[in-house]
């Protein structure tokens, strides 16, 4: 069976420099990895660090995002994408999201009440932003008036983060792409299929499909502790810890509900949930579960490569995994 094509994804993971973000750049942009997804979390703002990676890698293309809608308008997000293009010279996507609470009330103030119909408005509004028309959109939550780019328009690829209804729809009405998060093979198996129903009953093409990925291949103890520590704020959440749940671990989901301390709920998450949600393992065992995101219809994995000491940059797992493609 073929395997999904292969992009990469940086990590941003706390407990490493921030700057290991370029130097994980630059190793995919060498090994030929044809594109990278720059997030934005609590470190760089996302439409200078492509700029900086534009300056030390050759010919990667660059996708921005998933971008809070809640945080970043329309407006600012073709702005900040039309910039890009035109100082770096790249092909560059944009990715759109509704984020956290942390992140959107808590870390930036603002209501993330409705955050699924201002998924969907700013899809439609970015939309005719990317392609350069002068646009006014009066929407319930959303709303731009009379801007179109001064720069070339990026016509930039579409791609919307999804997981709950409303976000899955978003994507089959008005997303190239929909990518999902931190996602066994059997859930994404879930939303593909209901992305591609939603887009045929609205005579649609359905919107390839892709899916971040953390990686680890043959991993130290450093690597799964690493991948443990990030999916530990997942396990309670709601829809997250459901899939979990269905994955096996459903004592470990009914624990971390009680609130635990995240160290006590830190070490009783098995390697095996870290292998359920990641390529984690010997070669032969990341190219099985590749194949089985092929199978849930996932056309592309996003790898995001752990960084630990001994591969500071995740060029182990990067130079391993290319060798599959």
């Amino acid at each position: 069976m073929t395997i999904p094509h292969l992009s990469v994804s940086l990590g941003y993971w706390q407990d490493r420099p921030p700057e290991e973000a370029l130097l994980t750049a630059e190793t995919a942009d060498r090994l030929g990895y044809g594109e990278l997804w720059i997030g934005e979390m609590a470190t760089y703002d996302a439409f200078a660090l492509a700029v900086r990676i534009a300056g030390v890698t050759g010919a990667i293309a660059l996708t921005l995002g998933p971008l809070p809608v809640s945080v970043r308008d329309p407006m600012t997000i073709a702005r900040g994408a039309a910039s890009v293009a035109g100082l770096t010279g790249r092909r560059i996507g944009v990715a759109i999201g509704t984020s956290s609470d942390v992140v959107v009330a808590g870390w930036h103030g603002r209501d993330r009440r409705r955050a699924g119909t201002a998924l969907r408005e700013s899809a439609v509004a970015l939309r005719q932003l990317l392609d350069g028309h002068k646009t006014t959109f009066e929407g319930e939550v959303v709303r731009t008036r009379g801007y179109h780019l001064r720069l070339p328009a990026p016509e930039s690829e579409l791609t919307v983060a999804a997981f709950g209804p409303a976000a899955v729809r978003t994507a089959a009405l008005h997303a190239d792409r929909m990518v999902l998060n931190l996602i066994t093979p059997r859930s994404a198996a879930v939303l593909v299929e209901r992305m591609r129903d939603e887009a045929e009953q609205a005579d649609r093409a359905a919107p390839r499909v892709a899916a971040w990925v953390t990686a680890a291949v043959d991993p130290s103890e450093a690597a799964l502790e690493q991948i443990r520590r990030a999916v530990v704020g997942y396990l309670a959440a709601p829809g997250y810890g459901e899939m979990f749940g269905e994955a096996g671990f459903e004592d470990l989901v009914r624990f971390a509900r009680t609130r635990p301390h995240p160290r006590d709920l830190l070490a009783e998450i098995p390697d095996e949930l870290v292998a359920a949600v990641g390529l984690v393992g010997d070669g032969d065992a990341v190219r099985a579960r590749l194949e089985e995101y092929a199978a849930a219809g996932v056309d592309e994995v996003a790898l995001v490569p752990v960084s630990v000491p001994d591969d500071p940059r995740g060029g182990r797992t990067l130079t391993a995994l290319r060798a599959l493609t």
